[in-house]
């Protein structure tokens, strides 16, 4: 599956990445770590298989009596045993040479077991002294990195994607202007579960000293803390900069978290976990939000299971600048305001949004919703209000000066939990959402009217799009009379966002771990909707003559997929299917919400 989903903005992004090398010392330390790793995991083993300590003191005493008991004398052999005894069956695996070890013995010269056959080997140190190797390793290193530069025009797609529970974070590269095509750049292995997903371009670790702008990820994952990784350097062993590390050198010091000190602790999920008290420095539960303040490129909030939210300086990551404890809840959506770089809008599981100035966290605006919040958004055109989704499948839109005021308007956007959710920067009144009910919607939100201009289930590649029927006279909109289709690639769509260059692509992910990336320049209902006309002077012009663009974009499938475990038996749970009685049950309960 795939929890989260961000663009990277052209430009952004090194021509031609770097790869990581290891140093001696740093490769001795990770070699280091991974044998105590592998120490505690023996003796876990072990343990598990009642080859421990004994738990109780009669079980060491019956052990004691057996010990100390009178010796029993060795049985006499028999006649089959010297018969056995000219085949050595003991020594029968042993595939070393006789005279080769006692040679070694005598300090002649060293066996190789691996290679004790063959005669006239040769070794080398590496493939440069090898006179039979024509291509060195640098020229090979070269030509991959060459194959691996991103054009100017070209955008990162950064995917937090876990599957057989190894979970990594993807690095597709998008190349758009009429090319149209998607693949996997490079890939980045991850400790944990990622949950969140958030670019900068503020300079952290190695290069923390360098000019202009870099390219950076910070993850937060079911772990505490929060990595930042160089998305310019591929084959990195571990980031650049740890958010709550344990020290300066947290980054450059991979957290293993075993051996030299204890046994791993496993982590507990679910109804049986204990919430851990919080700490003003730094998480202590999982890390669901992040978001980057491009005014102040060195601050960084998240939100985390321990219902606070941390502020960061980058500058200095081993503690958070500061801690507000406004919910009572998992805080599962932080954003700051594009116009006032010190506001931050918050939601979380205990069904409240608060916006607060980090200079005065006491003056806090709070709203109370229905469910719990699952994305926020702030208006790219008008700052002073807000978007938020909650997990009853409602969009609401909220003045953000007044606290508790009413929603300016209320859409009823999915039959599930709108878990993706997000504004174009591009056009005005241009609004996506993505359900878990496998739906990706466009709406247009102008003069806080929202009506439906596409529904779509991303598995239909071909064809046309299914026109939303709202009515405009209502200020609840209610869309549970599209017509759904059954089996989307995507299954539960978990992020949906709108590229920052190219106005009218969408890329979306979920449950079967697959990225798309959804064209709308050349839909009608769009175009209609947004018109977006060239000029020359006064006069308008047409647009020239082009062959129509890719409408859906995926990575070229290797003949293999992700299951959906929980979609098995559960189209008519989730109201897959919505039939006429359904139909106007729904457009009936409109009219109690005017």
């Amino acid at each position: 599956m795939i929890s989260s989903l961000v663009w990277v903005r052209q430009g952004a992004a090194q021509e031609t990445p770097d790869r990581f090398k290891m140093t001696d010392d740093e490769f001795a330390k990770v070699a280091g770590k991974i044998g105590a790793q592998l120490d505690d995991a023996r003796d876990g083993l072990t343990e598990a298989n009642g080859g421990g300590a004994a738990d109780d003191d009669g079980e060491e005493d019956a052990e004691a009596m057996a010990v100390d008991g009178p010796e029993t004398a060795p049985a006499p052999k028999s006649a089959d045993d010297d018969e056995l005894a000219e085949y050595n069956m003991d020594n029968y695996d042993d595939d070393s040479d006789p005279e080769e070890a006692a040679a070694a013995a005598a300090g002649e010269g060293a066996a190789i077991p691996l290679f004790s056959k063959v005669q006239g080997l040769t070794y080398h140190g590496s493939n440069e002294e090898d006179p039979y190797v024509s291509v060195l390793d640098q020229e090979d290193e070269d030509e991959e990195l060459r194959e691996m530069v991103v054009m100017p025009h070209d955008n990162l797609l950064l995917a937090a994607k876990t599957e057989d529970d190894i979970s990594h974070l993807e690095v597709y590269l998008y190349e758009g202007d009429d090319e149209d095509n998607l693949y996997v750049h490079h890939d980045i292995m991850l400790p944990s579960f990622p949950l969140c997903l958030e670019w900068l371009d503020f300079r952290v670790g190695a290069k923390a000293d360098q000019d202009g702008t870099g390219n950076y990820v910070a993850i937060g994952t079911f772990d505490p803390q929060v990595e930042i990784w160089d998305l310019d350097l591929v084959d990195a062993v571990y980031p650049e900069c740890i958010l709550g590390g344990t020290g300066p050198n947290a980054a450059a010091e991979p957290a293993m978290e075993a051996g030299a000190g204890g046994k791993k602790k496993k982590k507990k999920f679910g109804p049986g976990r204990v919430a851990k008290a919080a700490n003003p420095d730094r998480h202590v539960d999982a890390v669901m939000a992040i978001a980057w303040n491009p005014a102040a490129r060195h601050l960084v909030a998240t939100g985390s299971a321990d219902t606070t939210v941390k502020l960061w300086d980058l500058r200095s990551p081993e503690k958070a600048v500061r801690s507000f404890t406004q919910h009572t809840d998992k805080v599962q959506a932080v954003s700051w305001n594009p116009a006032e770089p010190t506001v931050l809008l918050t939601g979380g599981y205990d069904k409240r949004c608060c916006v607060f100035d980090t200079r005065a966290p006491a003056a806090v605006r709070e709203w109370k919703l229905t469910a719990d919040v699952e994305c926020i958004k702030w208006d790219p055109f008008h700052p002073g209000r807000f978007f938020v989704s909650t997990e009853d499948g409602l969009v609401q839109c909220f003045d953000a000066s007044v606290s508790g005021s009413p929603a300016l308007f209320t859409l009823h956007a999915h039959d599930a939990a709108v878990s993706a959710l997000d504004v174009s920067s591009k056009i005005e009144g241009l609004l996506v959402t993505g359900s878990t009910d496998k739906k990706v919607k466009v709406w247009n939100i102008k003069d806080g009217r929202p009506s439906c201009i596409i529904s779509r289930d991303l598995d239909l590649v071909s064809g046309s799009p299914i026109p939303c029927r709202t009515s405009p006279n209502r200020s609840f909109f209610n869309c549970a009379d599209l017509l759904h289709v059954a089996g989307s690639p995507q299954g539960k769509i978990f992020a949906a966002t709108f590229s920052p260059d190219a106005p009218f692509a969408i890329a979306a992910a979920g449950s079967k771990g697959k990225v798309l990336v959804w064209n709308l320049e050349d839909n009608a209902g769009v175009r209609r909707t947004f018109p977006v006309p060239q000029h020359n002077g006064d006069h308008q012009q047409q647009r020239p003559a082009r062959p129509p663009r890719k409408e859906i974009t995926a990575v070229e499938s290797d003949g293999e997929g992700e299951d959906d475990d929980e979609e098995v038996g559960q189209g008519a749970d989730e109201g897959m299917d919505v039939d006429g009685e359904d139909v106007e049950e729904e457009e009936g309960s409109d009219d109690d919400h005017v």
